[in-house]
């Protein structure tokens, strides 16, 4: 059953069939990597549920998104080719669509925002993309782009609402269910829809029954709200920012409208509690985007309960330093990591004291703040902030219990 009755097309209404995605397959075999579905032993038994990985991570551009773009270039005219293409993207299109141009000796312009990170451009640019800086927000950085197009005779390819890009972009889908044919759930990471449209066309297309979920951050619901005819706050800072589409694409709505059968959202914690498991687990980088299927097994596993789970590890460009924080604050949420904030007497040997504890319970002490200035504290008291890190929260807790028997008054501060 799929999400929408009312909005339900037929099959030959919609301009992407299973014979599209076989073409694309055909069209770009050998020039992009046929990565690995693997069975996740491990995160099966966390969840319940058997899971198998596709890791597209693995990808020259370390994204899925070299499927679709590299299967509209190999697509366009002899003109169009010589005049080159355009797009606007900060993410993982903008490389996907410069690396297999430039290798095609397609001239590649992309169009960002001015407030695009560095790296990103950097990033574009090494795989030989032309960047032109426009505009503060991606809306005017796509308004600029099109109005180049014309100006320039350029063909633009779409990061997503392109029957032919969301074709390449089903090849996952192909590959996926060839290499674990045992699949009976696809789910699939939702941004403007490009990818779920080309795996729902495959999914649907077989012999057996084959469910397909989409999942979208909470901070950014559209496709969901589209679907379901609501009206939802969108925007904020999501970790998924691969995901992180306020206007989704009008083809691929009707896709999803017809061959998706459900929609799931999840919360940012579930989104970093996907990406750190995923590199202790599995040894693999992946983006807020890429995890966001591991993260709605996560928040929904009586969902997906018993199931026989495929997931698209779709990207792995995250900024070294953010995922940095998010390995920290995943220590820091299972109790690994602890920030202990106890009251003292501003005295000598006090800390001392305290110290004794921590070397008692084998709890390894990492930063320690003292606060005498800034505190509602008589003068003669002081707080004392100590990082500290245990094999597990049991360790944290008993420490504390310690503390408290001895007098201290100790309180844990909570992460955020």
């Amino acid at each position: 059953m799929s999400l929408s009755a009312t909005a339900r097309q037929s099959a030959a209404d919609l301009p992407l069939t299973i014979d599209d995605v076989r073409a694309a397959a055909r069209r770009i075999a050998g020039a992009v990597v046929h990565t690995p579905t693997m069975h996740s032993r491990t995160l099966s038994n966390i969840v319940g549920t058997e899971i198998w990985l596709k890791f597209e991570n693995l990808q020259f551009t370390a994204a899925y998104k070299e499927r679709g773009a590299l299967n509209a270039l190999l697509l366009l005219t002899d003109e169009q080719r010589a005049r080159g293409v355009i797009a606007a993207s900060a993410g993982n299109h903008s490389q996907g669509l410069s690396y297999h141009g430039t290798r095609l000796g397609v001239p590649v312009t992309i169009v960002m925002p001015r407030t695009t990170p560095s790296v990103k451009i950097m990033q574009t640019e090494s795989v030989g993309g032309k960047v032109v800086l426009e505009g503060e927000t991606f809306d005017e950085a796509y308004a600029h782009a099109r109005t180049l197009e014309k100006e320039l005779g350029l063909t633009f390819v779409h990061p997503f609402d392109d029957p032919n890009v969301a074709a390449g972009a089903g090849t996952v889908a192909l590959e996926m269910l060839e290499d674990a044919p045992e699949i009976d759930c696809l789910v699939v990471p939702i941004g403007g829809g490009g990818l779920i449209s080309g795996m729902a066309t495959v999914a649907k297309a077989q012999d057996r029954p084959i469910e397909v979920i989409g999942v979208e951050a909470a901070l950014f619901p559209s496709m969901y709200s589209r679907i379901h005819h609501v009206e939802m706050p969108c925007g904020g800072d999501t970790l998924a920012e691969g995901i992180a589409v306020k206007e989704p694409g009008e083809f691929t709505a009707r896709v999803i409208a017809e061959k998706v059968d459900d929609i799931v959202l999840v919360e940012e914690a579930a989104l970093e509690r996907a990406v750190s498991l995923l590199l202790q687990i599995e040894k693999t980088v992946v983006e807020g985007a890429g995890a966001a299927g591991l993260a709605a097994l996560l928040a929904h596993p009586e969902r997906f309960a018993g199931r026989k789970i495929g997931l698209v590890l779709c990207g792995g460009n995250i900024d070294p330093r953010l995922l940095a924080n998010v390995l920290l604050r995943d220590l820091a949420r299972s109790g690994r990591l602890a920030r202990l904030r106890v009251t003292l007497q501003d005295r000598p040997g006090a800390l001392y004291k305290v110290m004794k504890e921590f070397h008692a319970h084998n709890v390894n002490i990492i930063e320690i703040y003292h606060q005498r200035i800034f505190t509602s504290l008589p003068a003669k008291g002081l707080i004392t902030d100590i990082e500290c890190e245990a094999r597990d929260k049991e360790q944290i807790d008993a420490l504390v219990a310690a503390l408290r028997a001895g007098g201290y008054a100790v309180s844990l501060v909570e992460l955020g």
